[in-house]
């Protein structure tokens, strides 16, 4: 545990997490048409399916970095450059959501919300990449990969419900073009940054 850089992981667990995905999105909706408790299955089921993926991936990730040790040098390149790639993403981020589309708060219960993780592609490759590159020391240690999954469940679960919760008032300040700008350009440039560390640049020249 000594060995992993919490400075850079957890700004980028957070931006990743944090900001508008399928299952936020989903939660600002229900929330807003049904409130909390009408949302609350969705929550749940989205909540335990992004710890079962956390979980899935943290496995395969271990199995991969077992089987071939060298990938390691080769993930932490392809984990830099999908952050790049989420930190160019993340300056046309919209905050805003469809009121249009009617849903029911029944249509959308527990098992939506888990299968909406399974097949998250989001959050598939960015389990992947916090795994085989920020969370590599937990390799072959099972019990903390098992912790880890069920740390970041918690968290996900933390997100869905702001966004169910507060949801229409992110969406309201940050639908403004100039915060959005602000903001986005903050979270890109944190994200480059994270890559930039991780590609292990910084290491090279100093």
């Amino acid at each position: 545990m000594g060995d992993i850089d919490f400075a850079i992981i957890i700004p980028f667990a957070l931006i990743a997490i944090y900001t508008p995905g399928p299952a936020n999105i989903t939660s600002t909706s229900l929330g807003v048409r049904y409130g909390i408790r009408g949302a609350a299955n969705f929550l749940y089921g989205s909540g335990v399916g992004f710890t079962f993926t956390s979980l899935m991936g943290g496995l395969f990730s271990n199995l991969l970095l077992t089987v071939i040790p060298s990938m390691e040098s080769v993930m932490r390149l392809v984990g830099a450059s999908y952050i790049l790639y989420l930190a160019y993403k993340m300056l046309k981020v919209d905050y805003t959501f469809s009121h249009n589309e009617e849903v029911n708060s029944h249509e959308f219960g527990f098992r939506y919300g888990f299968v909406i993780q399974l097949l998250n592609v989001k959050s598939i490759i960015f389990i992947i990449t916090l795994y085989t590159t920020f969370l590599n020391p937990l390799i072959g240690k099972p019990f903390l990969i098992f912790l880890s999954a069920i740390i970041l469940g918690i968290v996900g679960m933390g997100a869905n419900f702001l966004w169910a919760s507060l949801g229409a008032m992110i969406s309201s300040i940050l639908g403004q073009e100039r915060i959005k700008k602000i903001v986005n350009l903050l979270l890109a440039l944190l994200l480059a940054y994270t890559a930039v560390k991780l590609s292990g640049i910084f290491e090279f020249f100093w």
